[in-house]
């Protein structure tokens, strides 16, 4: 079935006709800039009614490769006519390969394959929480995670459950127990909330919904350090950081630090197929046994054939180069409208927060105005936008976008 079988015969609906039939049955958890679209190629979009659009958003950092890369498309059309699904209570020929691969690509020992982003933290919780009892010897349902404020991770009820954030936890208690909330960047507050119950220390190296904030310099290495003093394993929530956002594969990467665990997702799918996975140690993640952790759709032939065609992508170093290139460009760009409507630029690579300046036009009416101007961005906690374009951007393109934003969000134009 077609988009067009759900409107009368005889003249094309437009972008308002497709808007009010969400409104009417899709339930109202997402509130979308006003934009219909339908095609997409790189770095550009299009809508119903034929405009284009300019992508400074890539689906969160979902299309790091930009729209329908063709090796991406060729890899999921050639699986498709092949073998989709299996479940895991079968072997299939995609998975040790995709499993092998993104280990060594990522430097890492063992891959645990799953779906959203969402769930690939809430089974680094579970290998945490299962590793300290089995092999730290925390006492059976005593363990403690430490967790940073202003943090995100996904909305499944327990990860909501140490949230900051009012509006993920409202009317959706009661809450999971075991995990302290600590200020984000303050190594002192990690090493205050470490006890001998503490499992893990969950982080995002670049916090992206709460506006693209980098950590104090120092401060991941010296998290690394408590955790090593203490038996503590490190996670690294690298689901909108990873995958060549930042310059780096890992956004750890840039201050020399390891993980014991990271989470995968997002570009990981290559903005086809949802795809996430958990990535680590033999030591740690080596402690599920069958039937303890599983998902129906995780790690199925379709989802690691177009994992193994990014991780091909990512294994030539070309995209971690561009953002590298692009985002000191980008950053330096953005950094000449601090004081002319923008009050603080942050980020690395091609991923910034632009923090408007007070008086300026709020984030949601921002972004309405660039999406007036052919560019589609959106707003995190009313007062930031977030820019984090598609990796296969050119310099013209991402200049394009830029003169956007300054001519949106500039006082002295």
């Amino acid at each position: 079935m077609t988009a067009l079988a759900s409107f009368p015969a005889g003249h094309a609906p437009t972008s308002d006709q497709f808007i009010a039939l969400d409104d009417e049955w899709s339930t109202h958890n997402y509130h979308p800039l006003p934009v219909v679209l339908s095609h997409g190629e790189g770095a550009w979009v299009t809508d119903v009614e034929g405009r284009r659009y300019l992508d400074f958003l890539s689906g969160y950092s979902s299309l790091n490769f930009g729209h329908r890369h063709p090796d991406l498309v060729a890899a999921a059309v050639g699986q498709l006519g092949r073998l989709t699904l299996t479940s895991r209570a079968f072997h299939h020929d995609q998975f040790g390969p995709f499993c092998r691969e993104l280990a060594e690509l990522t430097g890492t020992e063992m891959v645990l394959a799953m779906n959203s982003g969402a769930e690939a933290v809430e089974s680094a919780i579970k290998v945490a929480r299962k590793w300290a009892y089995r092999v730290k010897g925390v006492p059976d349902g005593a363990a403690e995670i430490v967790v940073a404020g202003s943090n995100f991770h996904g909305r499944t009820t327990t990860i909501v459950s140490f949230s900051t954030d009012d509006a993920a936890r409202a009317d959706f208690g009661p809450f999971t127990p075991g995990f302290t909330v600590v200020e984000y960047g303050s190594l002192d507050a990690v090493r205050a909330a470490i006890t001998e119950r503490t499992a893990a220390v969950l982080l995002e190296p670049i916090q992206g919904e709460a506006g693209v904030v980098v950590p104090p310099a120092g401060y991941l290495a010296g998290v690394r350090a408590l955790c090593d003093e203490h038996g503590v394993l490190l996670i690294a929530d690298e689901i909108q950081s990873g995958l060549g956002r930042t310059g780096e594969l890992l956004a750890l990467d840039h201050e020399g630090v390891r993980a014991d665990l990271y989470t995968l997702g997002k570009a990981l799918g290559g903005g086809i197929v949802p795809v996430s996975a958990v990535v680590g140690s033999r030591a740690v993640l080596g402690v599920l046994r069958p039937g303890e952790h599983g998902s129906t759709f995780g790690g199925n032939p379709l989802a690691c054939a177009v994992g193994r065609a990014v991780v091909r992508l990512l294994a030539t170093g070309e995209f971690q180069q561009r953002s590298r290139e692009l985002g000191a460009h980008l950053h330096a760009r953005l950094g000449e409208l601090v004081g002319r409507g923008v009050a603080e630029v942050r980020g690395r690579g091609l991923w910034a927060g632009v923090e408007i300046a007070p008086g300026g036009p709020r984030g949601r009416a921002a972004s309405e105005a660039l999406a007036a101007l052919g560019v589609l961005c959106k707003e995190t906690h009313d007062t930031t936008l977030r820019v984090a374009p598609p990796l296969v951007i050119t310099r013209e393109e991402l200049d394009h976008g830029i003169d956007a934003l300054g001519e949106v969000l500039t006082t002295d134009r």
